[in-house]
């Protein structure tokens, strides 16, 4: 976000607001009624993605952490008093559950991604110590069939030595940049440190404000 508004102030505004849990559906049928501006958040099992919300939102227990890869099982909404709500989505590619869970869970984040009409983005997290995966791949093709604007997020960069990190960041770049749907992008994150959380606030803000949901 080189150039125009800088929506740093405006991102820190919306997430210093009271972020709180509003719905959970596991079927496609159980989801609340389209409104407002959704952001989803999806990722590969155990890359961080409760950690990420709960800084993201400056609540220590908004999403459930876990050391147990696999824990949310459903579509978990988050809202604050801005029109603007946050989606977890079930972590895929984690192959310690049933395989009947696993393809119903897939089955559903696709689903969802394909036809819910108010998702404006999706942050794909990926972690920093890995890059992208075959796992990450149907996802990132179901986005691109759907015309789903989606933008990665690399997680845990304060475990990555610097040198790795750019050599991460490059790489991803360069795979994405053939992806129609794929902002070009990336955010670097540490939910540990606070690495990135104002550049992704921003990011969503700017998302928000684009779609009239957000004067600044």
């Amino acid at each position: 976000m080189s150039q125009g508004p800088d929506y740093t102030e405006a991102g820190r505004k919306l997430f210093a607001s009271t972020w709180d849990f509003r719905h959970a559906s596991n079927t496609l049928e159980a989801l609340p009624p389209a409104g407002g501006v959704e952001i989803a958040l999806a990722g590969r099992s155990n890359v961080g993605k409760s950690s990420l919300i709960n800084a993201l939102t400056n609540r220590n227990a908004l999403a459930r952490t876990s050391h147990t890869p696999g824990r949310t099982q459903e579509l978990i909404f988050f809202s604050s008093n801005a029109p603007l709500t946050l989606v977890d989505m079930p972590g895929y590619g984690y192959a310690k559950v049933s395989d009947s869970k696993v393809k119903a869970w897939t089955r559903l984040i696709h689903d969802y991604l394909r036809g819910r009409v108010n998702l404006a983005r999706v942050f794909v997290l990926i972690d920093a110590r890995h890059g992208l995966k075959t796992t990450d791949d149907a996802v990132l093709k179901t986005l691109d069939q759907a015309a789903v604007v989606y933008q990665i997020v690399l997680t845990k960069a304060d475990e990555v030595k610097k040198l790795e990190l750019e050599h991460r960041v490059a790489e991803t770049k360069e795979k994405i940049s053939r992806r129609p749907a794929a902002f070009p992008e990336l955010i670097v994150t540490s939910s540990r440190e606070g690495t990135g959380m104002d550049e992704l606030r921003a990011a969503i803000a700017q998302i928000l404000a684009e779609r009239g949901g957000l004067a600044l």
